[in-house]
């Protein structure tokens, strides 16, 4: 695997619904999921599956006149990689100043700062 480039919103669609299925995918498997609901026709599902070919995130095989599709990437992978830039580029990489943004904007809970002492105690024994 090559180094990640970060996704456009579109291209990061497909890759879930990619993720979310089985291998090999085809478009009509992404049309099924994103297409009526945001609206893409067949050729600009086909173009965006070829740009994540172009990138890297997918490897294609023309099966007679469909075309399949298989992750090069893991999820996993690249939701560390995006993590990782949003921690350096917003935060400075401190999990702390994360905490406090999520904190004073009133987005955790006390059940979730719970949660968190809970896994922090577990990683520490």
């Amino acid at each position: 695997m090559g180094k990640l480039r970060k996704l456009p919103d579109t291209e990061f669609e497909i890759m879930k619904v990619v993720w979310a299925n089985r291998p090999p995918i085809t478009t009509g498997m992404v049309m099924e999921r994103l297409g009526r609901e945001r609206g893409w026709k067949a050729p600009t599902v086909i173009s965006l599956m070829l740009r994540l070919v172009k990138k890297g995130f997918l490897r294609t095989e023309k099966n007679g006149k469909e075309r399949t599709f298989f992750p090069l990437v893991a999820k996993e992978d690249y939701l560390e990689f995006e993590t990782g830039n949003f921690m350096k580029l917003y935060h400075e990489n401190s999990f702390l100043s994360l905490v406090n943004t999520l904190y004073d904007g009133k987005q955790l809970s006390d059940s979730d700062i719970d949660e968190l002492m809970e896994w922090v105690k577990e990683r520490r024994s």
